[in-house]
């Protein structure tokens, strides 16, 4: 017994060695073999070049730019770095000082439309994305979709001229509304004369909608690939279990799609307070002033400001930074909620 038991060790510690011995060969050759692989595929690490090259300017250098809000740029001609330290005294006139009111309308305007824009835009992809996959002829679907997807690749300065030629009832009395208005006011939901793009209570459903309409068709792509992943033998079976389409829907394609559904919701979470400038630009007016300024045209009209002694605020580098930080806070939480719910997250 004492034997086999010395011989069991013995053959242990051989296999314990040959392991290690191994592991080491393993740590020795791996950069030989990293460097045979790139060997091997040296045109795809070739076209990674240009990504790596883009986010490597437009994505990290920028990040530099983030000093300005804590620098005291007394005279312009100054870099950024050469300049003194002002600490948190742009923040501090942000949030509580003579350009508070500006910001937090600013802020408020944002998350609003975001977070509307979230509720109503977000499910409308995903019911697109299952209306097309209930379309048996290819023909038929690839035509629809190919229209879906076109406003997304017209130029927002013509997205914006049509709204406008669409709704705006013009300035004199005798300028007619445009088609849509009249269309609302006849059935009621827009009051008789109502100019909307002057109305500050519809600049946001007007942004909203045309919203959805512009990017609905092509954020549908991603969930149309995630139902069409889904086994065919699923909705096979749940036929054979007389599961009727609404069904199938809930029992089928919506928890196969529950991974991508996650993810992008996640990702969505984390735009929450960032709403593009340019059609807010397109799109606003005097009038509509108090509901359609976000953080951006914030940023942007408050740029290089100079308080009354003459120092450079840099409050648009301020409010920049604070919308980036809010945002990254709101998509760690998101993930870690998403992680502790289900098994999907994003890291």
């Amino acid at each position: 017994m004492t034997n086999k038991f010395n011989r069991d060790l013995e053959n242990l510690t051989i296999e314990q060695i040959e392991h290690e011995q191994f592991l080491e060969e393993i740590e020795r050759t791996k950069w030989h073999r990293y460097w045979q692989s790139i060997k091997k595929d040296w045109p795809l690490y070739a076209m990674l070049i240009p990504v790596l090259l883009y986010f490597f300017i437009f994505r990290y250098m920028p990040i530099y730019g983030i000093l300005a809000a804590f620098k005291d740029q007394r005279v312009l001609t100054v870099s950024i770095g050469n300049s003194p330290y002002a600490g948190f005294y742009a923040f501090r006139s942000l949030v509580s000082g003579d350009y508070a009111p500006m910001f937090w309308q600013a802020f408020r305007n944002t998350f609003a439309i975001s977070m509307y824009g979230l509720i109503f835009g977000f499910p409308v992809p995903i019911i697109l994305a299952l209306f097309f996959s209930e379309i048996k002829s290819d023909v038929y679907r690839s035509t629809v979709q190919i229209l879906s997807y076109l406003p997304k690749f017209i130029s927002t300065v013509v997205i914006t001229s049509v709204i406008t030629l669409m709704l705006y009832g013009g300035n004199a009395p005798h300028q007619a509304p445009g088609v849509l208005a009249s269309f609302l006011t006849n059935l009621g939901m827009v009051p008789e004369g109502t100019r909307i793009m002057l109305n500050p209570q519809y600049f946001r459903s007007v942004y909203i909608i045309s919203g959805i309409w512009e990017g609905a068709g092509y954020g549908s792509i991603v969930y149309f690939a995630a139902v069409m992943s889904i086994s065919p033998t699923n909705f096979e079976a749940a036929r054979i279990d007389g599961a009727s389409k609404l069904s199938q829907i809930r029992y089928v394609t919506l928890p196969g799609m529950a991974p991508t559904l996650t993810i992008m919701l996640i990702l969505r979470i984390g735009e929450i307070l960032t709403v593009g400038y340019e059609k807010v630009i397109l799109l606003y007016n005097v009038q509509t002033y108090s509901t359609a300024d976000v953080i951006s045209t914030f940023v942007a009209r408050t740029g290089g400001l100079m308080d009354p002694t003459g120092s450079v605020l840099n409050v648009a580098a301020s409010a920049d930074l604070f919308n980036s930080i809010i945002a990254m806070f709101l998509v760690l939480g998101a993930n870690f909620i998403s992680r502790r719910v289900s098994d999907t997250s994003l890291f």
